[in-house]
């Protein structure tokens, strides 16, 4: 009997609006460490073919003979996909009590704000994630090839943004919009919910939110609008 209170008084813990949002906090620390990596990752293409087709070896090798080939990315594709999986659960958890205990009828800017926030969070999320999907299956996979499969990960993303292909190019630009948006409600959310968001540092954290989202933002959208225009290739 005292097992099972003391299991259910766990799950219940696990479940509260606090976990949840901690949950999300977390979860999204690790996201954005990650975007900020990728993105650097990407602006290797800069350094031409040898040396981005040279980084993404190094990710393949990295911890060797420790891990076996590939070793490393496929913790990180573990870890990203908890992250993700553990975030998409708390926020439509969250969206949803959220929705319940919301009154009708009832507008003021507190109200719009919210709206503002879900369809960042909710729309954008979804965004994200379809292009995600697509991401994987074009950079990662190869099953997805405009332009032309290839053995090159430096050729697979020049092929797949031409200007042929100016409609992956916009899909690319849509989602990483979406995906600054997200940041920037995102790191808002997480440091208020880390405790950081005291009255005093609201301007300050305000800054470093739309900073890092704008970074993050323009440092993915330069990789393929530089194909596009002819400046990589």
């Amino acid at each position: 009997m005292a097992n099972s209170t003391l299991t259910k008084q766990r799950s219940e813990a696990f479940r509260s609006t606090v976990a949840l949002k901690s949950a999300m906090a977390v979860t999204g620390v690790i996201l954005v460490l990650f975007l900020i990596a990728h993105m650097y990752g990407n602006l290797n293409v800069f350094a031409g073919q040898e040396a981005f087709d040279s980084y993404s070896h190094h990710l393949r090798v990295l911890g060797q003979p420790m891990l076996p080939y590939e070793g490393f990315l496929w913790i990180m594709r573990v870890v990203l996909l908890a992250s993700i999986l553990i975030h998409a659960y708390a926020a439509v958890v969250l969206w949803s009590r959220a929705k319940r205990a919301r009154p009708t009828r009832y507008q003021n800017k507190k109200a719009l704000q919210r709206t503002y926030a879900s369809y960042t969070m909710r729309w954008g999320g979804v965004l994200i994630a379809l292009f995600a999907i697509f991401h994987i299956l074009h950079m990662t996979t190869n099953d997805i090839a405009p332009g032309g499969a290839s053995d090159s990960p430096y050729q697979r993303l020049v092929n797949g943004f031409q200007p042929e292909f100016w409609y992956v190019t916009l899909f690319y630009c849509l989602s990483v919009i979406a995906v600054g948006f997200h940041l920037r409600h995102g790191i808002w959310s997480a440091l208020t919910t880390l405790g950081a968001n005291r009255a005093t540092r609201q301007r300050a954290l305000n800054i470093i939110a739309t900073v890092i989202a704008l970074v993050v933002t323009i440092g993915f959208l330069i990789t393929p609008l530089s194909v596009t225009f002819g400046l990589v290739g």
